[in-house]
């Protein structure tokens, strides 16, 4: 039988945990934590770590659950590789499909099925993952609507200045409380991604961890009104990046920059971080819109 399209995400996404060093050897993999963690039932998750105990990267002890297994002949964490490469593919022409106005905003999810060739249960998770990602949502009577989020320069542009507002704020807030065990689970993912050797990690992963560093910091803010407006902007902008060719230059620059920011904070300089806040998220807008909306070209 085949797996399930999400059951078949929630596992690479927990590859890419691994071979990001964020789940290491011997990690317990609790079915309600993830499910909570990827706000999905247990059946899926189980699903999941079904499928990865038969690929023999964890390993089910009796009466105890799953727990993650060295990597195989010895290699290192970053030499894991997805799963299913193309699980995301569909995915992925869709988008592309939708920046180039090749298909219309309403959607149907027959006319889905028949573009990319999909199952019914294909072309749901397609279109609910379009939805989690802020991009498409169900109308009220029968269908789908497209939205047009960042798929242009100018609005793509627009984002990064209003996360170089809100980002910095956040640093300031009266209630920002520097979060010691976050800080240290962030600091060794942007350690391995300053380091350059980013061989056999998933681009997805290296741009995920981005996103996820941002916010992590904003939610230390403890103020519930900035992380929400992050979460939203950063929904919006990545329908745009998929475009993004991962530069290891680039995602190794950053994570520099990120630990920088996490050095600062740990001195309690948040006014210098809040700086350099501004800064970096500047350097990154300089550095993806070019690539992603080249000026000549009409999307």
């Amino acid at each position: 039988m085949a797996s399930s399209p999400l059951a078949l995400r929630i596992a690479n996404d927990i590859v890419a945990q691994i071979g990001m060093g964020e789940l290491e050897p011997g990690s317990h993999l609790a079915t309600e934590a993830l499910a909570a963690r990827f706000e999905v039932s247990r059946s899926p998750v189980r699903e999941a770590l079904s499928i990865l105990s038969s690929k023999g990267l964890i390993e089910s002890r009796r009466n105890r659950g799953f727990f993650v297994l060295p990597p195989p002949s010895g290699n290192g964490a970053n030499a894991i590789e997805p799963l299913v490469p193309a699980v995301d593919e569909p995915y992925y022409l869709f988008a592309e499909d939708w920046l180039h106005d090749r298909i219309s905003a309403d959607q149907t999810e027959q006319a889905i099925r028949d573009r990319y060739g999909l199952s019914r249960a294909q072309a749901q998770e397609l279109l609910l993952r379009a939805a989690r990602e802020g991009w498409a949502e169900p109308k009220p009577g029968y269908g789908w609507k497209l939205r047009q989020v960042a798929k242009t320069a100018e609005a793509f542009e627009a984002i990064y200045r209003f996360r170089a507002v809100i980002e910095p704020a956040a640093l300031l807030e009266p209630t920002f409380c520097f979060d010691k065990r976050s800080a240290a689970a962030l600091r060794k993912t942007q350690e391995r991604l300053a380091s350059g050797k980013l061989e056999g990690m998933a681009p997805a992963a290296m741009t995920a961890a981005g996103a996820e560093f941002h916010e992590a910091i904003i939610r230390m803010s403890n103020n519930p009104m900035f992380f929400q407006a992050l979460e939203r902007a950063n929904q919006l902008r990545r329908l745009a990046e998929y475009r993004l060719k991962v530069d290891p230059k680039r995602i190794s620059l950053q994570s520099l920059e990120h630990l920088q920011i996490l050095d600062l904070l740990a001195r309690g300089d948040n006014l210098e971080a809040a700086h350099l806040m501004r800064r970096h998220l500047s350097g990154a807008l300089a550095s993806k819109s070019p690539v992603i909306h080249p000026r000549h070209e009409s999307i």
